[in-house]
């Protein structure tokens, strides 16, 4: 009957771990060893990527000029919805995982991406209600669309991955590169596109807000219906239960029985083996994978911020400037003229008069709009001095100009003197061996941390060790926000912080992987089936999944 058990239980797995559609063996490409399948997983990212990034390349832009936000808000919302996409990952994972299987999560979740797509695109019309639905609308998008796009990242990279067969390691391997540059070529390609549908293309009496965040919803439609459109294809594993409840209950029990007996008991090779009272060898070995990978993980997060300081980041500036306009400033150009005075009072709330003196007689008295700029030409008639206010370009003189900058702070009125210098350029080509490094130090890094994330973690917690991965990517946003907002530094001195503490984490993170033990993916499932067995025995045996005991535990 033991026997009778174990076999069954072995035979139950081999089902769960191989499920495909009833009757159909799986479809391979052109006689390779690469599924059919992920053709429509690739074609998904890349629809999906498009549609993220190119609604997020519009979305300051849109908050300033659409619905009227100041720059401090603008950014504050828009580093929001970017932690807010990077966290909920492991809402997703924890959902796929325990719940309703990844093929199903996407599928749900995608839903809710659409949705918030839609709704983003109906509040950027200008007939649709006024700017506080407007506001309401961009908002609830934006939450869906963060929803949407975070629960789906872990679930995609994983069932790729469950695609092929154990012993396919290196086709795998070779997928996640595939799966990135979709990555990558979605983002280009929308990040060149959506700009110049909102630009070029005029709808209600100006830019195009609802073209432009309409398309990226037209291709998360494309999207789903592109990965439905392969669902007779897919290798789907079944959820196994609430396994992040589990692993949760085993570290807090292997915690506590720890406190309880440790001074009455034999010492432990390993904390969670004081777990082993209540829960299976399996599940602990199981957590420690995953607790190997998470601490191998703590460090990287200072790479994405490195990473992300080639994104704009808006610092506000300390002045306050009257609730008359949110910024309110005008300037204008003047060709020097000797005794002559120059009188300013505000008309509030867009225009500011001047009054030009000669001596105590009045030359000429002009007003001119706020937020705009103005050449004063002062002339001579016969002996008499006359000006002339034009709006528009700089009027070009012979004789040298000054440049005024005038601002409104608070109730008063300043005149700021500014000389004319002549800026220093700088051919774009400099930046090109800078991207080239960035972008072969990000690829190598992403590509590799999607494979290790996925061969390194128990077949039942796949797409919580991918949201795992992704949550260094969240966390190095907020490092970027904390040092913007509280060191005050100038920029460079910022890039050559984070470079250092890069430099710190690339020594701190060679020493951490020195020590740990790397689990070759064909041997994964036959560890656990070992363990298993040895548990249904009860033999006593050590288990086979100390990884210091197999045959290929270490890599460098």
């Amino acid at each position: 009957s033991s026997y009778l058990k174990i076999h069954h239980e072995i035979s139950e797995r081999e089902v769960f771990t191989n499920f495909t559609p009833p009757g159909l063996l799986q479809k391979k490409l052109c006689g390779t060893n690469y599924p059919l399948s992920i053709c429509f997983i690739v074609v998904n990212e890349f629809c999906e990527r498009f549609s993220y990034y190119g609604m997020k390349a519009l979305l300051t832009l849109y908050f300033v000029t659409y619905l009227k936000w100041d720059k401090d808000l603008s950014t504050a919302v828009y580093h929001a919805f970017s932690g807010l996409c990077y966290f909920t990952p492991i809402l997703g994972a924890i959902i796929a995982d325990s719940w309703l299987g990844k093929f199903r999560t996407i599928i749900y979740l995608s839903i809710v991406y659409v949705i918030g797509h839609v709704v983003k695109s109906v509040g950027a019309i200008p007939t649709v209600g006024n700017t506080d639905v407007h506001i309401a609308l961009s908002m609830v998008g934006l939450i869906l669309i963060a929803i949407g796009t975070g629960g789906i990242k872990p679930c995609v990279a994983a069932f790729g991955g469950d695609q092929f067969d154990e012993e396919h390691v290196s086709e795998r391997q070779k997928f996640f590169s595939i799966f990135y540059m979709s990555i990558n070529a979605g983002s280009l390609l929308s990040t060149l596109i959506t700009p110049v549908l909102r630009g070029d293309v005029k709808c209600f009496g100006g830019d195009c807000y609802a073209l432009a965040f309409g398309v990226p919803a037209a291709l998360m439609i494309v999207a789903l219906v592109v990965f439905i459109a392969g669902s007779s294809l897919y290798k789907r594993n079944p959820p196994q239960g609430n396994i992040l409840l589990q692993v949760c209950k085993c570290i807090g029990f292997a915690i506590k029985n720890r406190w309880r007996n440790s001074k009455h008991e034999p010492k432990r090779k390993h904390w969670l083996d004081w777990a082993e009272e209540k829960y299976s060898k399996r599940l602990i070995q199981e957590v420690k994978m995953v607790l190997r990978v998470l601490v191998l993980y703590i460090p990287l997060p200072m790479f994405w911020a490195l990473f992300d300081q080639q994104v704009w980041v808006y610092k506000p500036k300390k002045t306050t400037f009257s609730q008359c306009v949110s910024v309110h400033y005008s300037r204008f150009w003047c060709i020097p003229v000797k005794d002559h005075r120059l009188k300013l009072s505000s008309h509030c709330p867009r225009q500011t008069a001047f009054t030009l003196f000669s001596g105590s007689k009045v030359v000429c008295q002009e007003k001119f709009e706020d937020q705009k700029a103005h050449s004063l030409i002062i002339y001579k008639v016969d002996t008499n001095l006359r000006c002339l206010l034009v709006s528009g370009p700089q009027i070009k003189s012979t004789e040298p100009n000054n440049s005024i900058l005038i601002t409104h702070l608070t109730s008063q009125i300043v005149a700021h003197r500014m000389e004319d210098v002549k800026a220093n350029s700088v051919h774009i080509a400099w930046q090109i061996p800078q991207y080239v490094l960035l972008t072969a130090g990000e690829v190598m890094f992403s590509i590799t941390g999607l494979e290790f994330s996925y061969s390194q973690a128990p077949s039942n917690m796949k797409s919580v060790l991918q949201a795992g991965w992704l949550l260094t990517v969240a966390f190095g946003n907020v490092i970027v926000l904390i040092v913007a907002e509280g060191a005050g530094l100038e920029q460079w001195k910022e890039f050559v912080l984070f470079a250092g503490l890069l430099l710190g984490v690339c020594i701190i993170f060679s020493v951490m992987s020195v020590f740990y033990k790397y689990v070759e993916p064909e041997n994964m499932d036959k560890i656990n089936l070992e363990d298993t067995k040895e548990e249904d025995e009860g033999d006593g045996k050590k288990s086979s999944m100390m990884l210091d005991k197999t045959g290929k535990s270490t890599k460098l």
